[in-house]
């Protein structure tokens, strides 16, 4: 085995680093505090190419593979977790469903504005009444000639006032003969008459990130919007929360990191009774705790991607990764407050963000309670990954510099 990254995995990683710590570095605790987006972080990562890292260089990507995603997502929730939000739904979500599932018409319209950041997507699957529950989805989209009619809300939805397109799945049968087979999925361009959103506030972490509702009013969407068949929905919605719960994985493994930089550096500054914190062993166990799990999430992820690269299902692996890094973050961001005592418990300090922002990412793309159920299921030999009609594409150098 190989664990040695390849210079162009290095280069990006110098490169996504370079623009989180010269140019939202400074403006970051700003904006948290006053709970807003950055407004010109999605626009720079756009012009960076970091929105289209992962895709062919024929649907406007820059012919990376899908380690390379897992790489900027770490160094982007380094520094902090709404730059790793915005790639979980806009290319997590979105754009990499689109690219296993959608027609060559759709990648044109849609994949080559996403890649080259021209224009924002989000996935929008949580409604007010069902999150994980994929099945239980009320919002509904009725045949109308050459056209489907949308009618519901979806909560909880990052970029929800921010995107120009959102992939979503509703309810286009009522009557199937079970709930999971009644779903359909679109992307829906989010000026369309009949589409309003707004945001939500109030936020535990991730203030500086936009999270909010869309609403569908008699909304009129084109037939070759619609992403796979009718009635394929459910199993589209799964691939999409693989793609966004890998990238929720990787970054959370940038939390860590950056939670145990913080705790070793103030540990090795603040002195008590004549000697640095650092000396003393409780400090060195909380350390060495985070420095451990963070090389078992970062490994985690690592095995996630290459195993996309190679075209293979790991819906089990992203799980892993998925749960044990963004529980393993919440725990290093606890951790690196305690080491820093007071200070920690102020935003003076990066930390206290740090644990805001990890707290989330337990709940959303599928909960840690989710995570135990699917990797129990494995484990006991009652669940398999079948063949979809859509694979996401194993990777290959030549063919994605086309």
């Amino acid at each position: 085995m190989d664990f040695t990254l390849s210079e162009e995995h290095n280069m990006l990683q110098r490169m996504v680093r370079d623009f989180s710590q010269k140019e939202i570095a400074p403006v970051i605790k700003e904006y948290d505090r006053k709970q807003e987006p950055i407004p010109f972080a999605l626009p720079r990562m756009g012009e960076l190419g970091i929105l289209g890292l992962c895709f062919p260089v024929r649907y406007g990507g820059q012919g990376m593979d899908y380690i390379s995603l897992g790489l900027a997502c770490e160094e982007l929730e380094a520094l902090d977790t709404s730059l790793r939000v915005a790639m979980s739904v806009h290319v997590g979500l979105c754009a990499t469903t689109i690219f296993q599932w959608g027609t060559e018409e759709q990648k044109q319209k849609f994949l080559i504005p996403l890649a080259k950041g021209e224009k924002l997507g989000c996935g929008a699957f949580t409604e007010p009444g069902c999150g994980s529950d994929v099945s239980a989805i009320r919002a509904s989209a009725k045949r109308a000639g050459d056209a489907y009619i949308l009618n519901g809300e979806k909560m909880w939805i990052s970029l929800a006032s921010k995107a120009d397109y959102a992939l979503l799945t509703m309810r286009t049968n009522k009557d199937a003969a079970k709930p999971s087979q009644g779903l359909s999925t679109f992307i829906v361009d989010l000026h369309s008459p009949g589409v309003t959103s707004g945001d939500i506030h109030g936020k535990l972490g991730v203030r500086a990130g936009s999270t909010g509702w869309i609403n569908f009013q008699d909304v009129r969407v084109p037939l070759e919007n619609r992403i796979g068949e009718e009635g394929e929905g459910f199993k589209i919605t799964m691939s999409a929360f693989d793609h966004g719960r890998y990238t929720v994985g990787s970054g959370a493994t940038g939390l860590l990191r950056a939670a145990l930089e913080a705790s070793v550096k103030y540990s090795q500054q603040r002195t008590t009774f004549g000697r640095a914190i650092s000396e003393y062993q409780l400090i060195q166990e909380k350390i060495a705790r985070i420095s451990q799990d963070y090389e078992i999430a970062r490994l985690l992820h690592l095995k996630a991607g290459w195993l996309q690269n190679q075209g293979e299902r790991c819906t089990r692996e992203i799980s892993f990764c998925k749960k044990f890094a963004t529980e393993a973050s919440f725990k290093a961001a606890d951790d690196a407050i305690q080491i820093h005592g007071a200070y920690g418990f102020s935003d003076e300090y990066d930390v206290e963000r740090y644990l805001r922002n990890a707290r989330g990412a337990i709940i959303y793309e599928g909960s840690s309670e989710i995570q135990t159920l699917i990797q129990a299921g494995y484990a006991l030999g009652q669940r398999e990954d079948k063949p979809l009609r859509c694979e996401l594409p194993a990777y290959d150098v030549e063919e994605w510099q086309k």
